[in-house]
């Protein structure tokens, strides 16, 4: 029994009992989005869903060496609290840009592949690539923090008025509305498999000289960010902040492009995390190098990820000793917390709020939708990772494009960032132009809308034409599949808008007591919250 744990900013754990794997992030459960610390609560919790006590775990992985004396005996002493005296004999540290390249590459399903990591700094490196054959790691490449793609975005997104860190894909989002008008050559460029920064600097003072290099009033950028996020966005100074973010963009393709060029020379697959594989604009990039065959992203691909990535290196280490590794193929990451039927029902009640139980949850969502309504979605564990995929959810009509404007006053959205759909896994190949393989379950790429789901879904299609799918396999979750299934009978149309359960800079509800105050915040239509129903101010019962 081997437990990852991930001391840091987007900490978590995660928990391996042979087959069988429960993971949390902390934010969801002290719900401080992006926390930075020990994930004290995520330890306990999935200890407790996996029903095993601390001294049954054999192996601690820790994700990232510390190197920093304080912080190691912060680590030692909340790592005692709960494991004993005994604790040091179990505790194997994992490097950083190892946990996120093992976390992809033992969960590809794939024993030979080419495991890729790419984020803003860890332990020290920014990048890494391995060779990764028969369960055995070669790292063959790096860059270190200095020469950082991740860090070289994260300025972009700072000197945008955005948080660095944390508002990348805001950028991402924001570059759909322009053309790149800056070459950006001279700041960051690939040299060989790794990234050679020319400007020599990083951080804040990369976002300084950026703001030199492009005369933008980084004094100014935060207001010009807020006036964007609420729509305007012809201003001389926003259409210049829309230059720059798709120029950032642009050349962050560019430079993925071409090492997933030279990547290919190997022969093999990628299987890739880190942070900038949250960009799914430069993923659909390497996967059209690689095909959606060839290219595995890890679902947590973020630091969040982290955890599971230490103690699934540490599992595969131990069965290579024994000869006993074989390739592993993550099928859902419904790896969370759930809530049994009684205790669903005993918050509804504690909480005052009226319910109703009803039977057939698909039929229900679907007419739910098709009368316009929004829909939270509460059933089952809670997803790993950063996008909620049918059981911590909001759903809507992908066909209403007003819809857009009601979600992004109602959970406080940048009116600027698209909203995602989750289609039926047949339809995916009628519904994406550009999908040539297995499509995706993640929403960890975009795809390129074809002209029917354009006229039929336009609510979750952005303004460059492209999309973020996720393709619902029946077997992987039978009731949302259901949902968007009841709702094509209905409408012809085999997808509905998903948006994540939460307000704006909140982390994803995680509770039922989560859902009902998010519910409430937002003044959705409907919860869905097991085999209940709460219906909002002015919502009526749906025949």
């Amino acid at each position: 029994m081997i437990l990852g744990i991930h001391d840091g900013h987007d900490a978590g754990a995660a928990l391996i009992d042979g087959g069988k794997i429960f993971a949390v992030n902390e934010e969801r459960l002290n719900r401080v989005k992006k926390y930075r610390g020990f994930p004290e609560l995520s330890v306990r919790k999935v200890l407790e869903m996996a029903d095993v006590d601390p001294e049954d775990v054999e192996i601690i992985a820790v994700a990232g060496v510390f190197r920093k004396g304080k912080r190691l005996g912060e680590l030692e002493r909340d790592l005692r609290g709960i494991f004993g005296p005994e604790f040091k004999g179990k505790v194997l540290f994992v490097e950083h840009h190892l946990a996120h390249s093992a976390s992809a590459y033992y969960t590809s399903g794939w024993r030979d592949a080419i495991a890729l990591s790419i984020d803003a700094a860890g332990d020290g490196l920014s990048s890494s690539v391995y060779i990764a054959r028969d369960g055995e790691m070669i790292r063959i490449a790096q860059s270190t923090y200095l020469d950082s793609l991740g860090d070289f975005y994260a300025s972009v997104t700072e000197l945008l008025g955005f948080k660095p860190m944390r508002h990348e894909g805001k950028v991402m989002s924001l570059a759909a509305y322009g053309r790149p008008k800056y070459d950006l050559s001279a700041i960051i460029e690939l040299n060989g498999l790794s990234f050679d920064n020319h400007l020599g600097i990083i951080g804040v003072e990369a976002t300084r000289k950026l703001a030199e290099l492009f005369d933008y009033p980084l004094r100014h950028a935060r207001e010009i960010a807020l006036q964007m996020k609420r729509g305007k966005l012809d201003g001389t100074l926003q259409r210049k902040a829309i230059e720059i973010a798709a120029s950032a963009q642009a050349h962050l393709e560019r430079l993925i492009d071409e090492l997933g060029l030279k990547l290919k020379g190997y022969g093999l697959p990628v299987a890739y995390a880190g942070g900038v594989a949250q960009n799914v604009k430069a993923n659909a990039i390497l996967r059209h190098v690689f095909g959606d065959d060839n290219l595995w992203v890890f679902p947590a691909m973020d630091d969040g990820g982290l955890a599971l990535g230490a103690a699934i290196f540490a599992k595969a280490q131990m069965e290579r000793l024994d000869g006993k590794w074989r390739p592993f193929r993550l099928e859902h990451v419904y790896l969370g917390p759930g809530y049994s039927k009684e205790e669903i029902e005993e918050t509804l009640k504690v909480e005052g709020v009226e319910y109703e139980e009803i039977g057939d949850v698909p039929g229900f969502v679907a007419d739910a939708l098709v009368e316009g309504k929004l829909v939270g979605l509460f059933q089952g564990r809670m997803e790993f990772g950063p996008r909620a995929l049918g059981n911590r959810s909001i759903l809507a009509d992908p066909g209403d494009e007003g819809v857009r404007e009601r979600l992004n006053v109602a959970l406080k959205r940048d009116v600027f960032q698209p909203f995602a759909p989750s289609m039926l896994w047949e339809k995916a190949g009628d519904y994406l132009e550009d999908l040539n393989g297995r499509p995706n379950e993640f929403m960890t790429m975009s795809y390129t809308a074809s002209e029917e789901f354009r006229a039929a879904a336009p609510a979750v299609v952005h303004v460059d034409g492209t999309t973020r799918p996720q393709a619902v396999r029946e077997e992987a979750n039978p009731t949302y599949y259901g949902v968007i299934k009841a709702f094509e009978r209905k409408t012809g149309v085999g997808a509905v808008l998903n948006t994540s359960f939460n307000m704006h800079g909140e982390p994803i509800v995680c509770s039922p007591e989560d859902a009902l105050r998010t519910f409430r915040k937002a003044g959705l239509d409907v919860l869905i919250v097991g085999g209940f129903v709460v219906y909002g101010p002015g919502a009526t019962a749906t025949p």
